[in-house]
């Protein structure tokens, strides 16, 4: 049986019936007809009826340093610590404009404080790991404790966070961890913080607590400078959850169990986080990581998980691929359960959704319903999905409560948001949030889009770049990077796992690329596979989307340089800057021996 032909596995979707207005300017708004479910912006109430409900019911799970089997922690345990942890923050009685830091990755100790300041009206702000961890100067980490001014900070562990804690000013903060007597600086344990007595003003707390007050600062990437604080409210972070559970949680089944290894400093991981929350659901801790040497703790999760719902980036999905493929027991597994697999934002090849849905047939005789949770942290998190027919990767359609006005922008799109879930504005920085809505109220996501089918666009948007990473080349001609890459990365599939897009001030597109573990397999045989790809590839097109060379890069993409975010993906221009060495071996004349040309033009 085709893959193609085969049935998806059984899907819950609500209507996606567009109302679509399209102006003189040639601009198009795009709203659901189905309008937001009534939801309760209060996460500190959601914790409060769901401990009430489902008392002893797991709501996290986590591995212990070193394996070992899952340590549990039920919805009454994480309401009985977040209350001690509220009632200890009240009793600081910490003036407003302040925050609390979390330095720490995922852990039932970050939900558990995370919750706890959410009550205490104390707006939390997660950063992440790296921003301690790199050493250097912690530039970013100083930049961000000036931004939100942070009267407590949590590190969870103390030998972890040692060098950071002992090296950067955090000024008057209380740092909280889990062993005070590794630093050498003064800090207040944990455990003692969890055994604070319980008064009737966590209560009050949770009854006055206002939905539209700053509850989170989320730091953006800070790729290409540094991170702008987005300020997030219950109002937001409810109505974003609104959306997933109405639109994706009954395929999903939060309400059951969930894997993730998403990062909490990052809009999606805390979306997760939260969204199994709000559904009464358990989520499993995943440790590890999409990158080599991290995967496999992922792997053997999933093996022994096996959820309804996967999420994960594109890195990760050509790793899982990889790994289906050598593995029966992982194939029979992965699929056991699952019903929808997410993929971040736009990035999924074609060519690597194919082929998973052709393991998924091979595996269980039908195919797994793909979508997406398209967004950013300006928008909460994902607000548009695809949850509509499709054998199409894209960013989808907005989601209940969310308005979509596409701008022309050449034969593209540029992407604008207004709904609950859109920001008010960046934390003490009024030169960007002047510029950041237009003048109806809608966000810039600076990124662009197209329809599937312009003469239908019930069939949804995909992806076209994002506006920032367009350069000109010396002729003064635009090439939109982000458009071409997945169009690269699909014609070379599975030969390169990233590239980056260069050509900027030159005549011409060129490539630095790292190749994927099935084109190192390959050894000597590479390059020449590779320029026979290119010259296929530059057939009728045009000298912005042409590729005349590529150069294959050794050293993989670096996080602690900021070439690679916390969730897997590549920083173009960052990355691009790095290794301009690299970029010199590319456009150098004559070509360096290194550097592949086309095959038709050897």
């Amino acid at each position: 049986m085709s893959s193609k032909s085969a049935p998806f596995r059984e899907t819950f979707f609500v209507s996606s019936q567009m109302q679509v207005e399209t102006r003189a300017d040639g601009s198009i708004t795009v709203t659901p007809v189905l309008a937001l479910d009534p939801f309760k912006p209060n996460i500190p109430e959601e914790l409060a009826d769901w401990s009430a409900k489902i008392p002893e019911h797991t709501y996290l799970a986590q591995r212990p340093k070193g394996g070992g089997p899952w340590i549990r922690q039920t919805y009454a345990e994480t309401k009985r610590q977040s209350d001690a942890i509220a009632q200890w923050l009240l009793d600081l009685k910490i003036e407003p404009g302040r925050s609390l830091l979390i330095l720490s990755g995922n852990s039932i100790a970050h939900a558990t404080v995370k919750f706890g300041a959410m009550t205490a009206h104390v707006p939390v702000c997660p950063v992440s790991v790296n921003y301690s961890l790199m050493g250097g100067d912690y530039g970013r980490l100083k930049h961000v404790i000036k931004l939100v001014k942070p009267a407590v900070v949590f590190a969870e562990s103390a030998a972890m966070f040692k060098a950071a804690l002992e090296t950067v000013d955090f000024g008057d903060a209380v740092i909280v961890t889990d062993d005070p007597a590794a630093l050498e600086r003064p800090a207040t344990p944990l455990a003692a913080i969890l055994k604070t007595p319980v008064t009737e003003a966590v209560a009050k707390a949770i009854e006055t607590l206002d939905p539209d007050a700053p509850s989170a600062y989320m730091l953006t990437s800070g790729s290409t400078s540094l991170p702008k604080a987005v300020v997030q409210t219950q109002r937001m972070i409810t109505a974003n959850l609104a959306q997933g559970r109405q639109v994706l949680g009954p395929t999903a089944g939060w309400s059951d169990v969930m894997l993730d290894w998403l990062p909490w400093n990052h809009v999606s991981g805390a979306f997760t986080q939260m969204g199994v929350l709000t559904s009464g659901g358990t989520l499993y801790i995943d440790g590890g990581l999409p990158i080599p040497g991290r995967f496999q703790e992922s792997l053997d999760n999933l093996k022994e998980i096996a959820p309804a719902f996967y999420v994960n980036v594109p890195l990760g999905y050509t790793l899982l691929a990889d790994a289906l493929e050598k593995d029966p027991s992982l194939r029979e597994a992965a699929f056991r359960n699952m019903r929808l697999a997410l993929y971040g934002g736009a990035g999924l090849p074609q060519a690597l959704y194919d082929k998973l849905q052709d393991i998924a047939v091979a595996t269980m005789g039908k195919r797994v319903f793909f979508t997406t949770g398209y967004g950013a942290t300006e928008t909460t998190s994902g607000c548009m999905s695809i949850y509509f027919p499709t054998e199409e990767v894209g960013i989808g359609l907005p989601m209940p409560g969310l308005t979509v006005k596409l701008v022309p922008n050449g034969p593209r799109y540029e992407v604008r948001m207004r709904g609950q879930m859109i920001m008010s504005g960046y934390l003490s920085n009024p030169d960007a949030n002047r510029d950041i809505f237009d003048e109806e109220g809608f966000y810039r996501t600076g990124d662009t889009a197209q329809f599937h089918d312009p003469t239908d666009i019930h069939k949804g948007l995909k992806f076209a770049g994002r506006l920032a990473e367009d350069f000109k080349l010396s002729s003064g001609t635009w090439v939109s990077a982000g458009r071409l890459r997945p169009q690269i990365l699909e014609a070379f599939a599975p030969l390169l796992a990233d590239v980056l897009v260069g050509g900027e001030g030159h005549s011409y597109v060129a490539l630095l690329a790292w190749p994927s573990a099935a084109g190192k397999a390959m050894g000597e045989a590479l390059p020449a596979q590779i320029a026979e790809r290119l010259a296929t590839f530059n057939t009728s097109r045009g000298v912005t989307e042409r590729v005349e060379r590529i150069l294959l890069l050794e050293e993989p993409p670096r996080a602690d340089a900021h070439e690679v975010s916390d969730k897997g993906t590549i920083n173009q221009r960052v990355a691009l800057a790095r290794r301009a060495k690299d970029a010199q071996r590319l456009y150098a004349e004559p070509p360096h021996p290194s550097v592949i040309l086309p095959t038709a033009s050897k």
